[in-house]
Order: structure tokens, then sequence, then C-alpha cells
């Protein structure tokens, strides 16, 4: 499916809900080939590229030359990649404890940057989930609120590994109401709430997502034996 099929199901999702704001297109690369992203950033519906590995990114960006799309850490961070995740990325959207927060602002400001970040929930307590815990979300937020190099722009999650829409939809709708909670909490305006990917970003879409996260659906199926 291209991307702009794919944006079309998108608007439809939208529309469905009732709602007459933007959903931004995430296309998650992982395992992709320069050449596959280089396709991909020519449709101008697509709005970020969506690395998990650090590692890989930076091999990717060695060669990518200049990009119309900002690139966004969506997999876990491990504190030692830290300082490489802040100079490649523009936005790190997998913060899931106050020792990488600190460790990450403190890397921003030796580097003189202010990083925009999402902070990860586990919404659907599956243990093979990263992301924070839901009731340590609160305590976490509060620290990056005191973080004068990290900008918390919103909330992230990956849905259950299950068929029931209905547990898909509860656990959407449960960062959903995170967000409307830290809003009030925080003050800020949180304008992110990235959930929902190939499988479940319609349900996504319907329960508020603004960002979706698409890989499979667009490149197709990965070949992992070349990873």
């Amino acid at each position: 499916m291209n991307a702009d099929e794919i944006y079309g199901r998108i608007q439809n999702a939208l529309e469905r809900a009732g709602r007459k704001d933007k959903t931004a297109f995430v296309a998650v690369s992982k395992t992709r080939t320069v050449e596959e992203m280089q396709e991909a950033e020519k449709f101008s519906c697509i709005d970020f590229f969506g690395e998990n590995r650090v590692q890989e990114a930076e091999a990717k960006r060695k060669i990518y030359g200049a990009s119309r799309l900002r690139w966004r850490l969506i997999g876990h961070l491990q504190g030692n990649k830290a300082r490489k995740a802040v100079e490649l990325f523009d936005s790190i959207d997998s913060i899931d404890s106050v020792d990488l927060a600190v460790r990450v602002d403190r890397i921003a400001g030796e580097l003189g940057k202010v990083m925009p970040v999402l902070i990860e929930v586990n919404t659907s307590g599956e243990a093979s989930k990263s992301g924070i815990d839901r009731e340590d979300f609160s305590e976490l937020a509060d620290k990056i609120l005191t973080l004068s190099n990290l900008r918390l722009e919103g909330l992230m999650t990956v849905g259950p590994i299950t068929d029931s829409e209905r547990e898909i939809a509860a656990a959407f709708a449960s960062l959903r109401e995170l967000s409307e909670q830290a809003r009030v909490q925080t003050g800020l305006t949180l304008p992110v709430l990235s959930m929902g990917m190939s499988g479940d970003f319609e349900i996504a879409i319907r329960e508020g997502s603004t960002m979706v996260r698409i890989g499979t659906l667009l490149f197709g199926q990965r070949d992992y034996t070349k990873h």
C-alpha cells in the first residue's frame, strides 16, 4: 500500500471520529534501506521517520543526506546510547524513567540543545512492552518540568498484542485520559498523543491519536534475517 492510500485511511478515520484536527504520519523505517526511505520521503503526506535503534539510525544518517523529514526515536533508549540519540534525533519519544530523563537533559545541555520528548507509557500491562507504568507517570512528568533542556510534548504508547478491538481501544483510551490529566498537572498543551501502528491505527485515531506510526503497511513485511 502506498503512502497516499494510508493517508486516505487516516483522513477517513478522522472523519468517522468527527475530528477536524490532523494526525501526523510517522514512517517507521527500522530495518528498511536508505533507498526505501528516500522513496517514502517523496510522499508529501509523510511527516516524520521513526527509528527504533540508535546504532541503525546512525549508520543511515551518515549516508542519507539532506532530508525534509525530522527523525524521531520511537524505540526503547538505553542510557549508554543517550548521547548519540541526542546528537542524531530531532525528538526522543520513549522517555520512560526519571534516570533517563535526567541523563538526556544533561547531555542536551552539554550539546546546546533543547530536546523535544514524549513519555512512553505501558498502557497494556504487558511485560514485553517498554514504557513507564501509569501510576509512575506523574512523578516522571513533574521531574521533566524541572529539566530545562527537555521540552515535554506529549505521550506515546504501543497497543496490546490481541485481536480484541475492545482491549486495544481501552489501552488507547487510557493514554488519552492520562494525557488529559497531565495537561492539568503540568499546565502544558501536550499536543502529541502518539499511538496506533499498521494494525490498529484507525482504532487509535478514534480514541484521539494525533500521531500514528506506520511501518509494515507502508513498506511491506520486514526481513529480519538481514539485520
